[in-house]
């Protein structure tokens, strides 16, 4: 059976009539409808507690539910914008430049620590200038443009071949490296692309 809820209102009501009154309980709570230990409960409640003591427990402890739902459409509201921030870089194999690229310092919602940590980028990293290259690796970053252009195919190995064939003494590590930084790849097959796919029978 449902347990009744009486409001705080009827119960302070009800004990201040008691206390007030001269009348019997019995007759008081056949008044209210209700029942004598009902009564002298509350009336009890009154004398000994304020008449906050009268509220419903339950809902003193129910949170406030259009708080809590304008916090959660704030917080909605944030991711919503940083996943449309995130959207613009659908691969997550990018360079420090090329993070550093992405970031806009003056975006209207984002942070530029938020968007660092969003892209996987060191504030640091960020504000640190990249190390300009001396003459040397610029005259080597020349020769192996030239090389490329007339040869697209060329990796690291052959580039690096080409540049010692030219009397430079330099190793394949630096050559990869200068690679990186030219976004130069060849586009020569790479091995095993031609393998068949999972489940596919030859």
């Amino acid at each position: 059976m449902k347990r009744k809820r009486f409001s705080k209102e009827l119960k302070a009501k009800v004990a201040v009539e008691a206390i007030k009154s001269q009348k019997p309980v019995n007759e008081l709570a056949a008044e209210f409808g209700l029942h004598p230990t009902q009564v002298n409960t509350w009336k009890k409640q009154a004398i000994d507690a304020p008449p906050e003591s009268f509220g419903n427990n339950r809902a003193k402890k129910e949170p406030n539910h259009e708080e809590e739902k304008d916090n959660l459409y704030r917080q909605i509201g944030k991711l919503q914008v940083e996943v449309d921030w995130l959207k613009k870089d659908q691969t997550s194999q990018l360079t420090v430049s090329e993070k550093r690229e992405c970031i806009e310092a003056d975006h209207p919602k984002l942070s530029l620590r938020r968007q660092c940590e969003l892209i996987g980028l060191s504030p640091a990293s960020y504000y640190r200038q990249p190390a300009q290259e001396n003459d040397e690796n610029l005259k080597l970053i020349r020769l192996m443009d030239e090389e490329y252009t007339k040869h697209p195919f060329y990796g690291s190995r052959k580039l690096h071949q080409h540049l010692r064939n030219q009397g430079f003494r330099v190793n394949r590590k630096r050559v990869q490296r200068l690679m990186r930084k030219m976004d130069m790849a060849s586009i020569a097959p790479k091995p095993y692309t031609s393998q068949p796919g999972p489940g596919h029978t030859v």
